[in-house]
């Protein structure tokens, strides 16, 4: 995941001081090696009250699933040291989801917190709450709404299982309402249903953030529409400055977020937290080599039929996409 952010608009201010217990021997050379891979690692100011934030987010979507414990620990380090501080999760993780693995992904994520003994203010933890499903009936029965009662519970079950006592980026992974996403780009406003105020969500929000238990309200999955939305409601709450970011898929095969998107986060200096940069590895090129079709263990060869937008861009578009480039 890589993350973006309109640095001409922001003041690097002075950050909040957190009091943090003296640290030891094995946590200060820690520390000296993150400071050097720093060196190396661009970073950017994401909010005033949060450390310097790599530019590199590790995205934890397939912990606990296609990555067991040991490998996920050992990837989480190697991020760690080469100097990326940003991390993202999601309480419905790891994908596919299923109701056996639910939350390893921020279980894994708590478990390597606590053996780095690491100072909580060296990281930036994001993680979501799923939007209504109905299908993953493990999460809260579906989720069937992202009401008060939904976030607040979520909220408390992600600090859980994450081990800390508050969250830096707690994100709607996607919104109560019908729009296209995951692969869609047309709205057919027949989809539309009744959903949860926006309001409600904001209010719920808010009183994560006022518990201390959350700093900073997310987006997911957004719309121009949605995104100004809820900022022109957030001013109601007092919230405006409490939402930072965005995250919607952006790759070279997906420039959805171009053509609206955009010129809303230029403007209200919300920054694109871009997930899928290399479109599900598609443009690694690894599901087209001349010998095969890519590794046995390759998301989308282990999980045929799962996903569906990575499985269309690669039959599809990606041929197209190498076809032109070769006449070019």
């Amino acid at each position: 995941m890589m993350a973006q952010t309109h640095e001409s608009q922001r003041q690097n201010n002075p950050q909040t001081d957190r009091r943090q217990p003296a640290r030891t021997e094995g946590e200060r050379e820690s520390g000296n090696r993150q400071q050097r891979a720093a060196m190396a690692m661009p970073t950017f100011h994401l909010a005033p009250d949060l450390p310097p934030v790599s530019r590199l987010c590790f995205g934890t979507m397939t912990m606990g699933e296609q990555s067991g414990p040991p490998e996920s620990l050992r990837l989480l380090d190697t991020a760690f040291d080469a100097g990326v501080n940003f991390f993202d999760s999601a309480e419905m993780y790891p994908v596919p989801q299923r109701g056996e693995t639910h939350g390893r992904s921020e279980e894994l994520v708590g478990r390597w917190l606590r053996s780095r003994r690491n100072r909580r203010d060296s990281v930036v933890l994001a993680t979501k709450v799923a939007g209504p499903s109905g299908q993953m009936t493990w999460i809260r029965g579906g989720p069937t709404a992202l009401d008060s009662p939904n976030i607040t519970e979520a909220i408390d079950s992600s600090l859980r299982r994450l081990g800390v006592d508050y969250i830096d980026l707690y994100q709607i992974h996607w919104p109560d309402r019908y729009v296209p996403m995951f692969g869609e780009t047309e709205y057919d406003p027949s989809h539309q249903y009744a959903s949860v105020p926006m309001e409600e969500q904001l209010e719920a929000l808010g009183k994560g953030i006022d518990a201390g238990k959350i700093m900073y309200i997310c987006l997911s999955n957004e719309t121009p529409y949605g995104l100004m939305k809820f900022l022109e409601l957030s001013r109601d709450f007092q919230l405006r400055s409490k939402i930072l970011t965005v995250q919607n898929s952006y790759n070279l095969m997906c420039r959805n977020f171009d053509a609206g998107l955009a010129e809303c986060c230029h403007h209200e200096r919300i920054s694109l937290l871009a997930y899928s940069p290399m479109a599900m590895g598609i443009l690694s090129g690894k599901y087209h080599s001349p010998e095969d079709s890519g590794a046995p263990d390759a998301r989308m060869n282990l999980f045929k039929g799962r996903y569906s937008e990575g499985e269309s861009r690669n039959t599809k578009e990606f041929p197209r996409s190498m076809a032109f480039l070769q006449q070019c």
